[in-house]
């Protein structure tokens, strides 16, 4: 059977269900919805409406209120939840968050920006590592991996609006294309890919300047799978006129 997976940063959980986010998911009816940036503690999230649409939810959030935070909406209750990657400093800021489903984990991921300065920066850097490392042991035991999130990185040259003048900028540095081309090269996939070579494909849009109406935007949402998933992979998406955020969902369609 095919299964909806969506992945949506919604740039804080309360504000997006005020902007209508509960109606937009019943009405695309993802089986699982992946969510990064939920800017609220598990008691401040109202877990009901989502009850009531049909989801189990479940949440791993930062200790600092109003700040980072994942969350993973279900409707089949998953075998396992495993909240963090039991390193604390990352653990701390609710980055991690994976459900197990028989033989394939879904996993909610906010990797972290470095456009506040050099020791954010530094911080992303070092989580990349960490991340891939962490990963590579985990496919030792759950090798089927869905890999959904905001990375904070336009993978590709076509990624982002006017490459050429983003090069020093956090979220296109040489160095970090390089971290994301080496964690495919580990045998990953981005999904997107596979069915869509074009440009001006984007997730993120700044609220600066009309970029999104002129479409200026970055593309930094995934579903990254591991290979062993490919001949499952049936679709892949971007949703630009869904409207809760200044990110925009992203979807796949696999065969589990």
């Amino acid at each position: 059977m095919t299964k909806k997976i969506y992945s949506y940063n919604v740039n804080g959980i309360r504000a997006a269900i005020n902007k209508g986010l509960a109606e937009w998911i019943k009405q695309e009816n993802p089986d699982i919805l992946c969510i990064q940036e939920t800017k609220a503690q598990p008691e401040q999230i109202d877990s009901k409406l989502f009850e009531q649409l049909g989801y189990k939810s479940y949440w791993h959030s930062a200790q600092k209120k109003g700040y980072s935070g994942v969350g993973i909406l279900t409707k089949k209750q998953p075998d396992h939840v495993e909240y963090g990657m039991g390193i604390e400093k990352y653990d701390n800021e609710g980055r991690f968050l994976r459900a197990d489903f028989g033989d394939i984990s879904v996993i909610s991921v906010y990797h972290p920006s470095g456009s506040s300065g050099d020791e954010r920066q530094a911080f992303k850097m070092q989580w990349l590592s960490d991340f891939q490392n962490y990963i590579r042991e985990l496919r030792k035991t759950r090798p089927k991996l869905i890999i959904a999130g905001d990375y904070n990185i336009c993978r590709l040259w076509i990624d982002i609006h006017n490459p050429e003048k983003q090069q020093k900028t956090s979220g296109f540095l040489p160095e970090e294309r390089e971290w994301f081309q080496s964690f495919i090269d580990d045998g990953m996939l981005d999904t997107f890919r596979l069915f869509n070579p074009e440009p001006h494909n984007y997730s993120w849009w700044s609220y600066r300047a009309g970029a999104r109406g002129k479409n200026k935007g970055w593309r930094i949402d995934y579903h990254i799978v591991t290979e062993s998933l490919k001949n499952q992979v049936k679709s892949a998406n971007i949703h630009p006129d869904a409207m809760h955020s200044d990110h925009c969902p992203v979807s796949v369609e696999v065969k589990m």
